[in-house]
């Protein structure tokens, strides 16, 4: 079955970086695009960050210049490299799959101090 499993959260101070990772399993993980979301306390899921099957990349305005989406295809793998974090981004993060849109991981999450 589809699993995905998100790893490389933590407790960062303003203007840190952290890299978030995303193993996927279960299917041809090169064929799907894979996206970034995520959900501070209190509000909804949003999306950060998309990357396609052929690598091209789009980012939400929020983060376009800060975040950097990429993958690793014989890993099986999806990253997401946050640089000049603000408190603003303290969240859940979590990977999606187009492959199978009703699966979830369970999240890591990404602390931002002032």
């Amino acid at each position: 079955q589809v699993q995905l499993v998100e790893s490389g959260g933590g407790l960062v101070q303003a203007g840190g970086s952290l890299r978030l990772s995303c193993a996927a399993s279960g299917y041809i993980f090169s064929r799907f695009t894979m996206k970034w979301y995520r959900q501070a306390p209190g509000k909804q899921r949003d999306w950060v960050a998309t990357i396609t099957s052929a690598g091209s990349t789009a980012y939400g305005d929020s983060v376009k210049g800060r975040f950097t989406i990429s993958r690793d295809n014989a890993k099986n793998t999806v990253y997401l490299q946050m640089n000049s974090l603000k408190p603003e981004d303290t969240a859940v993060y979590y990977c999606h799959t187009e492959y199978s849109p009703a699966i979830w991981g369970q999240g890591t999450q990404v602390t931002v101090s002032s």
